[in-house]
């Protein structure tokens, strides 16, 4: 295989960060020796989180197995995953902000017809549901486990226990109209077409204020792992975590 170098959108403060995690964790388990350092370890997480590069690319780049590279990979996406904030942890943050914004989406899989509870009927792909808070300037606060594809948004924010976890806290937020009737804690935009009036600066005002999330959801995306999951479904959780916990630290 020929191999060439190539350059991550990601600034050197990512990298310190995780390779500074990744040291920590070699001391506490008492690892002496390994093919990469924890600053090589942390370029390969890196290049496979945000540039979507398979195992074998990245095995062949770094020259080591490919077995290893996966046991490196998801040691440190393990290792990023437990410090993302679970949803009590974010509300202590949700609650400083004078707002904050719910949305969800549909990370693409690379499932066959026969997976059915992996089919969303709404993207028309196999895939993963996963919801985030976003505060209101648009940044990540948190992002949901995720569940399987054909999972509608207001069934799966009950499932994480959103509703009641923002009416517990009587935290002002807003949604789009998927989540319709997931209670008075998510505002959604008023339901119909050629509305008008008061109805209408309504609906309109609340996409204003939503649309900010958006930003958000291009954020996870940026990282082109979860915009082509290859991996299995048990680790999409751990991965969208990890990506969180980057988002954070830097």
């Amino acid at each position: 295989m020929l191999v060439h170098p190539s350059g991550i959108v990601l600034s050197s403060r990512t990298l310190q960060h995780l390779s500074g995690l990744l040291a920590v964790h070699r001391r506490r388990i008492g690892s002496r020796w390994r093919r990469l350092t924890c600053g090589r370890q942390a370029l390969l997480v890196l290049a496979h989180l945000r540039c979507g590069d398979t195992y074998a690319r990245l095995a062949a780049g770094f020259r080591i197995g490919i077995a290893t590279a996966y046991r490196y990979i998801r040691e440190a996406v393990d290792l990023l995953a437990a410090l993302a904030p679970r949803l009590e942890q974010a509300m202590t943050t949700v609650r400083k902000k004078a707002y904050v914004i719910l949305d969800g989406t549909v990370l693409p899989i690379d499932r066959i017809a026969a997976d059915r509870p992996y089919y969303s009927g709404k993207k028309k792909y196999h895939g993963m549901n996963v919801h985030v808070f976003a505060d209101p300037t648009g940044h990540l606060i948190w992002v949901s486990d995720a569940l399987p594809g054909a999972t509608h948004d207001l069934t799966a924010a009950r499932a994480h226990g959103i509703p009641a976890a923002l009416a517990a806290e009587d935290i002002k937020c807003w949604a789009d109209k998927a989540y319709q009737g997931a209670g008075p804690a998510i505002r959604v935009p008023i339901r119909g077409k050629h509305l008008r009036g008061r109805r209408r600066r309504h609906h309109r005002d609340h996409t204003k204020i939503r649309s900010l999330g958006e930003r958000a959801m291009a954020i996870l995306k940026s990282w082109q792992l979860l915009r082509k999951l290859r991996c299995s479904t048990t680790r999409i959780t751990a991965a969208g975590r990890a990506v969180v916990a980057l988002e954070l630290a830097t």
